[in-house]
């Protein structure tokens, strides 16, 4: 670049309708820029400028006297205005020397016009200026944008694009990565490097909760600036672009540090796609472990590989990932369009898995994703954080591709060795088999209670014979009338006899209430509610609602009889 992109005062002195201009006060401010110029005549202006304005006065609002002239100004200096221009005349004969002297203070430039000035002349004219340059630099910004985006479709793209962002902004740049070796653009010797990696050492817990598309993070450091720029997509930061600056970043700095973000972001995207989509080939024998075929550890070291006596022995549990999709919404069918889904699901989901430091094993088989989910540190309890990352997928939103997307997921016990995946994997599939019962998205196996063992007692006799002999009579004369004691009877018991509460979550008032109590104590007999007989009705409650889990659904407030 041959132009300067900040036009600043001191290139505003240098226009012809400032030959007769004079700066008396904060000399050393004369690089601050200008992004507009402002004729201002009112003391009360709070609301009028927004800052790097340069301030045109004939001082008619402010020169009452010398406290509310100090007062204007220093009113100027907290809104950051760029300078102050006042002309001498009727309102202002001669500048205290107190405003002088605040304006050397604050390297706020104080300029006077001994004679008479269009006011409106010089508004025109650095109007012009101002706008030809930033119409110059979004060109300049364009093209650049352009180039970066090239550069990521060579080969070390980033590289390329981290070396380009610092010769067009004249400013060191870093480039943290997790994992990796810091880079420096251009090359830093180790005691160089030393201040500026314990500076991001210091700050770096402070910008975990940053997102990618948030706006550069401005922090002073000794006498320079540091913008600095998480990396990433999907909700994920990946890397850190950090920006030195001999001055404060200006807007041209700012808009090429997101570009060049947005740039790297996109080549680590396409990377991870591709990753991403080796990993599902080379995790088929995920599938094989699950299904139980493979218990032998020489083969397990096999398919594994060389890290397997470290997998072997972390805690684990399996997720079962059903994905449904709302009937209203409609996909192109192909396989291609199904592939794409699955592993851009594939792929947010490894991301948030190791945000919570949990390293997934994925499969895919039809609509359902099998994930063992090895635990791989242990500062907080595997079962919360496992939670906290499956919430964190079921709510995404902002992803225009998964965004209608409906997850279902069944989570086993806690388990270690890996031979032991079989086992969860079943775990998984009887807690996802439960969503019509709990009517929850995402259940733990440990959260079954005594759905555990009716789903082993489950032979199409048992649980029927079992139900028939503690329910009979309830289920015929709901059948036969057309009446809700079954469901009453669940309802009054899950909330341990209270009427109260058993009303009011049937939408029934109290009478009514007790009028069917009275008809289940008829038909099951008076001592239904005896220790013993409790437990076995609530058995058969738990048996018939696996079975018939439409039966129990609660009554709306809207379509209640009251």
């Amino acid at each position: 670049m041959d132009w300067e992109l900040v036009f600043t005062i001191r290139d505003a002195l240098q226009r012809p309708l400032f030959a007769e201009s004079e700066v008396i006060g904060g000399r050393t401010g004369l690089n601050r820029a200008i992004r507009w110029v402002h004729v201002l005549e009112s003391a009360s202006f709070e609301s009028l400028i927004h800052g790097e304005e340069m301030i045109l006065t004939t001082g008619i609002g402010a020169s009452a006297d010398l406290p509310s002239s100090l007062a204007f100004m220093q009113n100027l200096i907290d809104k950051n205005a760029a300078c102050l221009c006042i002309e001498l005349g009727a309102y202002f004969s001669s500048i205290p020397q107190e405003m002088i002297d605040l304006a050397n203070r604050h390297d706020f430039p104080l300029i006077i016009f001994t004679r008479t000035v269009r006011f409106v002349d010089i508004t025109l004219d650095l109007h012009s200026l101002i706008i030809n340059r930033h119409h110059r630099m979004l060109q300049e910004l364009e093209s650049i944008s352009r180039e970066f985006h090239r550069l990521t479709l060579t080969s070390q793209g980033t590289i390329k694009v981290l070396q380009l962002l610092s010769k067009s902004t004249r400013t060191q740049i870093v480039y943290m990565q997790p994992q990796g070796k810091p880079l420096f653009f251009p090359a830093l010797s180790p005691e160089e490097q030393a201040p500026l990696l314990s500076f991001f050492a210091a700050f770096g817990e402070e910008m975990e909760g940053v997102q990618p598309d948030a706006a550069p993070y401005i922090r002073d450091y000794g006498h320079k600036t540091i913008a600095l720029k998480p990396v990433g997509a999907l909700d994920q930061t990946w890397a850190y672009i950090l920006m030195v600056c001999n001055h404060k970043p200006q807007e041209f700095d700012c808009l090429l540090l997101d570009s060049a973000s947005l740039s790297i972001a996109q080549e680590l995207l396409r990377t991870r796609y591709m990753e991403e989509r080796k990993l599902f080939s080379e995790n088929l024998w995920v599938d094989e472990l699950i299904g139980g075929r493979t218990q032998d550890d020489n083969r397990l070291k096999g398919l594994v590989g060389p890290d397997f006596n470290v997998v072997n022995e972390l805690p684990y549990r399996v997720c079962l990932i059903e994905i449904e999709n709302p009937r209203d919404v409609k996909w192109n069918s192909s396989e291609n369009d199904w592939e794409s889904i699955t592993i851009h699901l594939s792929l947010i989901l490894r991301s948030i898995f190791e945000k919570y430091s949990l390293r997934p094993l994925i499969t895919l088989k039809n609509n359902r994703l099998t994930v063992i989910a090895l635990d791989i540190q242990s500062k907080l309890p595997g079962k919360l954080r496992l939670q906290q990352a499956l919430d964190a997928l079921q709510h995404i939103r902002s992803d225009e591709k998964l965004k209608d997307l409906q997850l279902v997921i069944g989570v086993s016990k806690s388990h270690r060795g890996l031979k032991h995946a079989y086992a969860g994997y079943q775990e998984a599939v009887q807690a996802l088999s439960l969503y019509s019962c709990y009517q929850k998205s995402l259940l733990f196996y440990e959260e079954l209670g005594v759905f555990q063992l009716l789903l082993s007692l489950n032979d199409g006799k048992t649980l029927e014979n079992f139900i028939r002999s503690y329910l009979g009579p309830l289920i015929d004369h709901d059948l036969a009338k057309g009446s809700e004691l079954l469901l009453t009877l669940r309802v009054y018991l899950d909330h341990d006899g209270s009427k109260q509460i058993a009303a009011r979550n049937l939408f029934i008032v109290r009478q009514s209430l007790y009028y069917r109590l009275d008809k289940i104590t008829e038909l099951l007999g008076e001592d239904f509610m005896l220790p013993e007989n409790r437990i076995s009705i609530q058995v058969a409650l738990r048996a018939y609602q696996l079975l018939y889990p439409e039966k129990f659904t609660l009554p709306s407030s809207r379509s209640a009889q009251l």
